[in-house]
């Protein structure tokens, strides 16, 4: 039975007018592919689950974007995924209208492939070369372990959620300014905000 979070109902209705009928329609096509998902509200905006985070949407001042997780694992067999697959513009490019998703069957058979990869535990494979790029400063992971769900919070959240909090703090050009960035991180990671949360509505 379908559990429905009263966070998307309100995230869909404080959407731009354009975007609601967009991530409703995503929204029922989710369901349609498989019941049992879950929803829940992650960094600020809708995702679901089964077995793991399955598939993602967001809407913003002129589009919306859907994410499938496990996209460098999926086939593809019809071609929807643009060339923005690695951004946060999602697979589906840039959503300004519902003509613009793929036929609901196409979409539907994607999602029940991502669903399947959860369950069978498929992992994509990280880079050897992503993992030494990304050092944590001690600094920054001792002000995090003071807060304990600031702490909990990152260690759940994606590679390159850890990495663009990781590049902001490191890029401050003073001490004091690296000092302000690191409270502020703090402060945001502990409400499960992703850096660029504010982009997101």
């Amino acid at each position: 039975m379908v559990k429905k979070d009263k966070r998307i109902d309100f995230y869909i209705a404080k959407s731009a007018s354009f975007a609601q009928p967009i991530l409703k329609h995503l929204r029922q096509l989710v369901y349609k592919a498989d019941p049992d998902i879950q929803e829940t509200v992650k960094w600020g905006f809708p995702h679901f689950e089964h077995k793991g985070i399955v598939c993602s949407m967001a809407s913003f001042k002129e589009h919306c974007t859907f994410l499938f997780w496990k996209a460098s694992l999926m086939s593809d067999t019809s071609n929807i995924f643009k060339q923005t697959a690695n951004t946060a513009m999602g697979q589906l490019g840039r959503l300004e209208k519902l003509s613009d998703l793929p036929p609901d069957k196409v979409l539907i058979e994607y999602i029940k492939e991502a669903v399947q990869l959860n369950k069978e535990n498929v992992k994509a494979p990280l880079k050897s070369s992503e993992k030494k790029k990304l050092k944590i400063p001690e600094y920054f992971l001792s002000a995090l372990k003071k807060n304990k769900k600031a702490i909990k919070n990152f260690e759940d959240f994606s590679y390159s959620h850890k990495k663009e909090y990781v590049e902001w703090i490191t890029e401050a050009k003073t001490d004091a300014t690296k000092e302000k960035r690191v409270a502020t991180a703090v402060e945001w990671i502990s409400e499960g905000k992703g850096r660029n949360w504010k982009y997101v509505k």
